[in-house]
């Protein structure tokens, strides 16, 4: 990313959203998500301009689509809005890094190979696995530093996401945090902010992910099938024969997709009943709506803040005129707080009527495919902490990461109260 790029993200934060003219607002901007300074931004697009087409931008032109309705809309025609041409803004796929997954993939391709690593999640696996994170989630609790001050985000977000996904890879235990590592670099803006500077380091970075995973599919490909997501790819028909960009491509959709949902909302759920106390009483009181809680958290949390599609043809959405090749951004972050299609969407409420009513899963074919399993282990670390501590303090601010796609923390420093 060049410097000049790097000079533009800055053009919005600490302005007021309403001084500047409607085409000319740009909500892709890193550092009005570091900032958590975007919502008013959006606020104003909902009302004024749901459907919005942003001319000039670091990532070219693009349409923000903003409301509830519109954004099923679009997920609801995948042979009119396509996913093949890449799903975020920032496309991490180039003519010298030519990465694909599935998830940015049509049907029939998508499905195919979609349906060969969704066993893992299959309600059997689930309940196969449940005992297994209850056991570690327990053991990541237990051994938090009673009294003092901690990063939450460190010491219990990434530890059991980290776990998790070096159980559904069977990857090295030990070396877990490379997990972390290369998801975090995945989805971040390369540039001062971004964990590394240049669109070449990260480049380097995810040659190390796929080096250190085809080592593990040449051992599992010539072993018999097994219940892991590189033994379920090495073996299935339909991914069997992928390229190393494919594979690579593949990998950081899972990664990601098994990391970041997780994690951010097990920091935003710590964050949200801090800053709403009469509902972390609620919860006191009433700790059956656990269930109920784990998705709003999801829902006000929103991990990934949006997915892209391309127009495959001239069509239009909400009164606006969408050419074909045009990029059209789906910002969950918005929709999910559209108080005309979700009551007092702006509220943290944990036991609202309809939990699951929200986007952050996406919606239709590409609905993510982990959404039970981060719903689970979320609903068993509140019921542990439940069983544990009358409080999880925050005693400080949470520093934000700076990614469009990706909306997440790197620290909450917290102190945990025993019952």
């Amino acid at each position: 990313m060049s410097a000049v790029m790097n000079e533009e993200i800055d053009t919005m934060l600490g302005q007021d959203p309403y001084s500047i003219p409607l085409d000319e607002i740009d909500v892709a901007q890193p550092a009005l998500f570091k900032a958590d300074a975007f919502w008013p931004f959006f606020e104003r697009l909902r009302k004024e301009d749901p459907v919005h087409y942003c001319a000039e931008s670091q990532y070219g032109p693009y349409w923000s689509v903003t409301n509830y309705k519109d954004i099923m809309e679009v997920e609801s025609n995948p042979e009119i809005y396509s996913s093949a041409d890449g799903i975020g803004i920032v496309q991490m796929s180039t003519e010298e890094f030519p990465v694909t997954m599935f998830i940015a993939m049509d049907e029939p391709q998508h499905g195919d190979q979609r349906k060969t690593v969704q066993g893992v999640v299959a309600p059997t696996n689930l309940a196969m696995l449940e005992p297994v994170i209850r056991e570690r989630v327990c053991s990541i609790l237990d051994s938090l530093p009673v009294g003092e001050t901690f990063n939450w985000v460190d010491l219990v977000s990434i530890e059991l996401t980290t776990q998790m996904l070096a159980t559904l890879f069977d990857f090295p235990f030990e070396e877990r945090r490379n997990l972390t590592w290369w998801s975090d670099v995945a989805t971040t803006t390369p540039g001062p902010d971004g964990l590394v500077e240049t669109i070449e380091e990260r480049r380097a970075v995810l040659l190390e992910c796929l080096e250190a995973f085809t080592k593990l599919w040449n051992e599992r490909v010539n072993a018999p099938p097994q219940n892991d997501l590189i033994s379920m790819l090495a073996h299935g028909e339909s991914t069997r024969n992928m390229q190393p960009y494919e594979f690579l491509g593949n990998l950081m959709l899972l990664i990601v997709g098994g990391n970041d949902t997780t994690r951010n909302s097990l920091t935003g759920g710590v964050l949200f009943l801090n800053e709403n106390p009469d509902q972390y009483q609620k919860l006191r009181e009433h700790p059956e709506l656990i269930p109920k809680m784990v998705p709003e958290i999801i829902r006000y949390q929103t991990p990934l803040t949006h997915m892209r599609r391309t127009a495959t043809q001239d069509t239009v959405l909400h009164g606006k005129q969408i050419k074909k090749g045009d990029k059209v951004v789906m910002w969950y972050v918005s929709g999910n707080r559209d108080s005309d299609s979700i009551e007092n969407a702006d509220d943290f409420i944990i036991d609202r009527e309809k939990p699951r009513q929200h986007l952050s899963f996406g919606f239709g074919i590409h609905r993510c495919m982990g959404n039970r399993l981060a719903e689970m282990q979320l609903r068993i670390v509140w019921e542990e902490i439940a069983k544990r501590f009358s409080k999880v303090e925050v005693v400080g601010e949470p520093v934000r990461n700076a990614s469009t796609f990706v909306k997440g923390y790197t620290e909450l420093p917290v102190r945990v109260h025993p019952l």
